[in-house]
């Protein structure tokens, strides 16, 4: 992609990396730079320093893209802490993606206020999503739920405590942030998307030593590598969306260095380290128990605040922290995790836009990794499907759908189909009757037969009949799924939500959609020249034609590809 003239959204551009890339972007005139970072003066600090250099564009954003616009300014602190707050980002996480939570993502708002041709994803996601250590929160829960069964007193602070735990979990939070990235990329035509990602041990295996304080390998670390390698399939995913961008996400698997080198303050978390002593007459007895935590009144007698900071020499990588000069050399040794520059990196990421093969873009190594489809399975396919029709006409047994496959959808879709089968047998039959008429055929078939009637309502598939009122079913019914309410309001758009998702629907006007599927079929079918023996079409007149009847599995597989736009879009 040529880069001069368009607009690049850089997330996390403060940072080592996104300064790096930033700067590497401004030597192909872009016509703009939207840079992002977490908090204003990070964000406008970076578009200062920037503006220095070009007479591009830069415009800076700031606030977290994990949560909705109205929290993004807020420390994650804060917004647990708050009921309303955490009570918010819990159904934002966890219930079902709506156009509310879509609107209110300040991820989605910048993406659809600023509609960049690419984005470059800096943020180290992996570290912002399992660093709040689900297994603190989930040791948290267990207290306070021993508590509450020995005390059986007040409900809210465990209440409050299962809230957090709850917004703790990783993998939810990173589906919604995906869903949430793809569906503002697609609307706003985004061509690319580049993820500078983390392996989450600098490269090293199961015997890092680098961990804080946790067991040896620290559960901590490896569920920010867990999330790295989840977030990498995310996009690989992406990648073969067919009205996604183009993806692409480079690795470092080394510590990233540096972004300056200073004698001053040393800072964790933003603050200063603040200098205290014990001296050795005010030293802390060992016997009975040892509190970790010793900031209570009782305790603030055995040390000192000497009313300074800790201040050295050190090296800034970016997110990864400040080092000591000890600590800077011990990770860099020769066999520690060593280390990448950032100019290396940026370097990377430009040429893969521009069009040039690094080797280093890991959606790509998937690719090529991976197995796919292959010419001896689809050899063997004619071969399997006759063995089953062998056997169904054995045993007289219809082999529709089982619903272990899924979605509901798709058994629904089967045995609509299936019925459509058994009331006409072709298609062209189906197009001269009306719907109303393959409404009251389709609805005998299900009332007599009793033995099909079974199979569908016993593997979880209601059928709703003709009158639109009247729902056969059996003891589960996988739509409405389960959201934890047991009942929900029958009114004229549930059922239509319902009935598309998953009920068998009976009525005339669903038949009606089955005929405009079915001439969309005989559409595609007469666009093929009588006389093309080519390979041009997957799907030829001898596909469609070869049993003249209804074989609902072709037909739902033609639904998801029109319908649902499902195609497979690599092979």
């Amino acid at each position: 992609m040529e880069l001069k003239g368009k607009k690049i959204m850089v997330f996390g551009g403060w940072g080592l990396v996104g300064m790096a890339i930033c700067r590497k972007l401004i030597e192909n005139d872009p016509a703009e730079i939207i840079i992002s970072s977490l908090a204003q003066a990070e964000a406008e600090e970076a578009a200062e320093n920037l503006r220095k250099l070009t007479t591009t564009n830069i415009t800076p954003i700031w606030g977290n893209i994990f949560v909705r616009d109205s929290m993004k300014d807020l420390s994650r602190q804060e917004i647990l802490d708050n009921e309303t707050n955490r009570t918010q980002l819990v159904h934002d996480v966890i219930d079902d993606l709506d156009d509310e939570i879509l609107h209110s993502s300040f991820l989605f708002q910048v993406i659809q206020k600023h509609q960049p041709d690419v984005i470059i994803d800096a943020i180290n996601s992996a570290t912002a999503l399992a660093y709040q250590d689900i297994f603190r929160a989930s040791i948290d829960v267990r207290k306070e739920t021993r508590r509450f069964e020995k005390e059986q007193k007040d409900f809210s602070a465990l209440k409050e405590t299962i809230e957090k735990f709850l917004v703790t979990q990783y993998v939810p939070q990173l589906i919604r942030h995906i869903q949430i990235l793809y569906e503002a990329m697609r609307r706003v035509k985004c061509k690319f998307y580049v993820k500078i990602g983390t392996s989450g041990t600098g490269g090293m295996g199961l015997n890092i030593p680098y961990t804080h304080s946790e067991e040896k390998p620290s559960r901590v670390l490896l569920s920010k590598s867990s999330i790295a390698g989840a977030h990498s399939l995310l996009l690989w995913l992406m990648g073969r969306t067919p009205d996604a961008p183009i993806i692409k996400e480079i690795k470092p698997t080394a510590a990233i260095a540096w972004k300056k080198i200073d004698f001053g303050e040393i800072k964790k978390r933003g603050k200063p380290v603040h200098l205290y002593d014990c001296p050795p007459e005010k030293g802390v007895p060992l016997e009975g128990k040892l509190k970790l935590q010793s900031d209570s009144a009782e305790n603030a007698g055995n040390w000192e605040d000497l009313g300074d900071t800790l201040k050295s020499v050190y090296i800034d990588t970016g997110e990864n922290g400040i080092f000591s000069y000890g600590e800077f050399t011990a990770i860099t040794s020769r066999g520690q995790m060593e280390f990448v520059t950032p100019e290396e990196i940026a370097k990377n990421v430009v040429y893969e836009i521009k069009g040039g093969n690094t080797g280093h873009d890991i959606i790509n190594a998937l690719d090529n990794a991976t197995m796919g489809p292959t010419y001896r399975a689809g050899y063997l396919r004619q071969s399997a499907l006759g063995k089953m029709k062998e056997l169904i006409e054995k045993y007289n047994a219809n082999s529709v759908a089982f619903e272990l496959l899924g979605p509901p959808r798709l058994s629904k879709l089967l045995f609509e189909a299936h019925l459509l089968h058994n009331c006409c047998g072709t298609m062209e039959s189906v197009l001269k009757m009306k719907p109303e008429e393959l409404a009251a055929c389709a609805e005998e078939t299900v009332l007599s037969d009793k033995k099909l009637r079974a199979q569908i309502i016993s593997i979880g598939i209601p059928i709703l009949l003709s009158d639109g009122k009247t729902l056969l079913r059996g003891p589960e019914m996988k739509i409405p799924a389960y959201h934890g309410e047991d009942e929900l309001d029958i009114t004229p758009e549930n059922i239509n939500k319902w009935t598309f998702e998953g009920w068998v629907d009976l009525r005339a006007e669903n038949f009606a959609l089955w005929q405009e599927r079915f001439r969309g079929i005989r559409q595609e079918i007469e666009s093929i020249p009588e006389d093309d023996t080519s390979s041009r079409f997957d799907r030829d007149r001898v596909y469609w034609l070869e049993s003249k009847q209804i074989e609902p599995g072709k037909v739902v597989g033609w639904i998801f590809l029109k319908e649902e736009e499902g195609s497979r879009m690599k092979e």
